[in-house]
């Protein structure tokens, strides 16, 4: 068993080696943790300004000071709205994490490589680490779980999914006691903020995007965002600590939002709905259904009063019931909070001398597979553009029929100039494999002149 640390005389701490492990523990002096930072762009300037801003708050609450040693990025030049002495600076990400004084390195420059290979060196290393890289987690994260437990060093990750919203701390030790039963929620900002823009001001996709863009709130290149993809990164890792399965993202049913257009906006408000893009986990006994794509959700839900940049997560499970978070998603300031939040744990953890990064990875989950999404069962909203002639309606009402397809509702405009008119039906529930098999010789029918849209509905 690791010995705990003893309390030194003239108040430092003392972390003993561990017996069971090859790399002896640093020394912690004067209760001081040396952390080391990696990626100095925007979250990273902004966890290097309320490290070294707050150092002080940050020692009356805790009792440990938290000292910034050394940042590193391959670009120093560029201006940032925090200034680090030039002898703390470096390029080289070795010098960050050879250091035998630095307790913590943090992990900010995102991607995979050389990410995991640094994060994987600092673990061999002896040292503890804090990411908020999504995309490193999703897809290597059971490799970097399992290098922390074998050095017997913590892997934090709060600011990962969710920025400033505490959902990981929620669900790993909040909810610990908890039998999930749903994880879904609005966990893009981006994509969040567009569809909100397009539902108060009516403004296009197109439009939307580039306001975001204007704002910060919208990558250069947006795709990740729009596409889904960054949402299906975050719900892998929410997948793990919930259900403890490993869902390989490749097994993640992904649709961004490019192809919603203000007709079914409107529509969705007409009808009581609003669109957002939700990334969604379901228990169903020993499977798992994981998806991420636009969705309609009643309008008098608290999740979709969800505007603009914010995310939120609604999560239902056997003790506590329903619960839902909500806060800033994304951005410079809650990211660097959830990094900093993590800091100070693992520095109680440091003091402590205890260790907790196994409990990461599942032991024994009730989850057996992930459900293919051929087989979720949900409700539709339909969207078919049609010649207005007798027996289109029939026809379509025909096809879906035969593919067990029951309709609920269905709504058809007047004609336009050029004789295309809307129809728009609400289907009870049904499985995603008779709908895509519908659709597809839905889409077939002379009749029909536009490629057709479906946008699966939550209760």
């Amino acid at each position: 068993m690791a010995s705990a640390p003893e309390w030194g005389s003239g108040g430092r701490w003392f972390e003993s080696s561990r017996p069971d492990h090859n790399i002896k523990s640093s020394i912690i002096m004067d209760n001081k943790i040396n952390i080391g930072l990696i990626g100095f762009g925007t979250i990273g300037s902004g966890v290097a300004k309320s490290l070294m801003e707050r150092r002080d708050m940050l020692l009356k609450r805790s009792g440990i000071d938290f000292n910034l040693s050394l940042v590193c990025d391959k670009d120093l030049s560029s201006k940032r709205d925090v200034n680090i002495p030039k002898g703390m600076l470096t390029k080289d990400a070795d010098r960050v994490i050879n250091d035998p004084n630095i307790h913590i390195i943090v992990e900010l420059i995102g991607g995979i490589h050389p990410a995991k290979e640094i994060v994987m060196k600092a673990l061999s290393k002896g040292k503890h680490v804090v990411t908020a890289n999504k995309l490193l987690l999703a897809a290597e994260g059971m490799d970097i779980f399992q290098k922390a437990m074998d050095s017997n060093r913590e892997i934090y990750f709060e600011a990962s999914v969710a920025g400033g919203i505490p959902i990981i701390k929620a669900i790993r030790e909040g909810m610990v006691g908890n039998r999930f039963s749903s994880v879904f929620g609005i966990l893009n900002g981006t994509s969040n903020y567009i569809l909100s823009s397009m539902s108060t001001g009516g403004a296009s996709f197109k439009a939307a995007l580039k306001e975001a863009q204007l704002k910060g709130f919208a990558e250069k290149d947006p795709s990740l965002d729009i596409k889904g993809l960054d949402s299906s990164h975050k719900l892998a890792i929410l997948s793990l600590l919930a259900f403890g399965k490993r869902v390989d993202l490749s097994d993640i049913y992904v649709e961004g939002i490019e192809d919603i257009s203000n007709f079914d906006i409107q529509y969705a408000k007409e009808l009581g709905y609003v669109i957002k893009l939700l990334a969604i986990a379901k228990r169903y006994g020993n499977e798992l259904e994981v998806r991420v794509h636009p969705t309609f959700l009643p309008s008098e839900y608290l999740l979709s009063s969800v505007s603009g940049a914010y995310n939120a997560i609604f999560i239902e499970a056997d003790l506590v019931g329903k619960q839902l978070f909500y806060g800033q998603g994304a951005g410079k300031l809650p990211t660097s909070s959830a990094v900093v939040s993590d800091i100070v744990d693992i520095g109680y953890k440091i003091a402590c001398g205890k260790n907790s990064a196994e409990s990461v990875i599942p032991r024994d989950t009730e989850i057996k597979k992930v459900r293919k999404m051929d087989d979720v069962v949900t409700r539709y909203y339909a969207h078919f553009s049609a010649i207005d002639k007798p027996g289109v309606l029939a026809n379509i009402a025909d096809l879906l029929g035969r593919h067990n397809i029951s309709i609920a509702s269905v709504v058809q405009k007047e004609r336009s100039k050029s004789h295309i008119v809307p129809i728009v039906m609400l289907t009870h529930e049904a499985k995603e494999k008779d709908m895509q098999a519908a659709l597809s010789k839905i889409n077939k029918l002379p009749a029909i002149k536009k490629k057709s849209v479906i946008i699966r509905l939550e209760k």
